[in-house]
């Protein structure tokens, strides 16, 4: 079977829809939503969930899924901007036979947050601690919260969730979804990025400060 990968970005609402059609359907479009627009690249679909949904809701996912090529035919692809800027464009009234051709799951690969409140930094101890650069990527427009890099599923730790008192000079900011968590070694000036993995939690450097843990993860690199 001929499979085309598609991607779609979408905010909670929609992604909890799909979520209760167990990752196998779009959900039906709304009175003034005349076309279903799935997008041709991974890097479109972030743009828009970054810039569209996560100012409108808070929080932005993008999502990857597969569907027959002969069926895709009938939506060829139209650039809506520049060069990547690919979309299909499936009329709503065609969308239920759209998702019968849709081959296995929809998948979440990616979700971004928006900025994260001065309160927040302030509630959790060690949030004055933690290095300058790491403060402006959870307070700009949008930063990754979780999402598979490399063979990994890395969730990042906004402030509050940033476990306290476990490993003294050390602020754990993320984990891999497999035991390993990344932390900041503040002991250390510039502060490198640690992952903590094993029973005795053997530490390996994995960025040698924020600016280049941060540019590692938006770069879609694996961190182990």
């Amino acid at each position: 079977m001929d499979v085309v990968d598609l991607w779609r970005p979408t905010g909670r609402a929609e992604l909890d829809l799909v979520a209760a059609a167990r990752w196998r359907a779009w959900p039906p479009r709304l009175p003034d939503q005349p076309i279903f627009y799935p997008v041709a690249n991974r890097w479109y679909a972030t743009k828009i969930a970054r810039e569209w949904n996560v100012p409108a809701g808070g929080v932005g996912f993008v999502t990857r899924f597969g569907v027959r090529r002969d069926f895709l035919a009938r939506y060829p692809v139209r650039q809506a901007g520049g060069r990547d800027v690919l979309e299909h464009w499936v009329p709503a009234e065609d969308l239920e036979e759209f998702n019968a051709n849709i081959v296995g799951e929809i998948v979440c690969e990616a979700e971004y947050r928006g900025p994260v409140a001065d309160d927040e930094f302030d509630r959790a101890r060690p949030g004055r601690s933690l290095p300058a650069a790491w403060r402006r990527y959870l307070q700009g427009g949008s930063w990754w919260r979780s999402g598979r890099l490399g063979d990994s599923v890395v969730t990042l730790y906004p402030p509050t969730e940033t476990p306290e008192g476990e490993h003294p000079g050390l602020a754990i900011v993320g984990d891999d979804g497999a035991g390993g968590r990344f932390a900041f070694d503040l002991t250390r000036d510039p502060a490198p990025v640690l992952v903590l993995a094993g029973a005795a939690e053997e530490a390996v450097v994995v960025a040698s400060d924020a600016e280049a843990f941060i540019a590692r993860v938006e770069a879609g690199e694996a961190l182990r």
